[in-house]
């Protein structure tokens, strides 16, 4: 590569440069501009606080327990296999709602479908508590 072709290349990359730095600037200022208060919304109260999240969906889960096992024998599992978990039978079952433990219960059966019955609530507190 000649040097001319080095300068051209390295007066379209400055040229590139300086466009995405004008680009940059023009994109802050439409950004602050957008940000400007207009006044300020009507006090919500705890009911309308409350009322805007009561319709999120969220993942419930029942967790029987847990094993970790190597990579190995989870290829070599197959029908019938047994795997040991941490709980002993007749423990109480982990119930999760979106990861976060809350509640513990026992398993039961209803017109032919499982369910569980809740033997224990983690109070507001000590959820709130686990999210931080």
């Amino acid at each position: 590569m000649s040097d001319s072709d080095m300068d051209d290349w390295a007066d379209a990359l400055a040229e590139q440069a300086d466009q995405e730095e004008k680009d940059a600037k023009a994109a802050k200022a439409a950004e602050l501009e957008q940000l400007k208060d207009e006044g300020t919304p009507p006090p919500a109260t705890g009911d309308d606080k409350l009322e805007a999240i009561l319709d999120i969906p969220v993942t419930i889960s029942m967790e029987v327990g847990r094993s970790n096992i190597s990579i190995r024998n989870l290829l070599q599992l197959n029908q019938g296999s047994v795997i040991e978990l941490d709980r002993v039978a007749g423990e109480s079952l982990d119930v999760l709602v979106n990861g976060t433990l809350i509640a513990h219960g026992e398993v039961v059966v209803v017109n032919d479908k499982f369910g569980i019955r809740l033997t224990d609530v983690i109070s507001q507190t000590e959820r709130i508590k686990k999210l931080r």
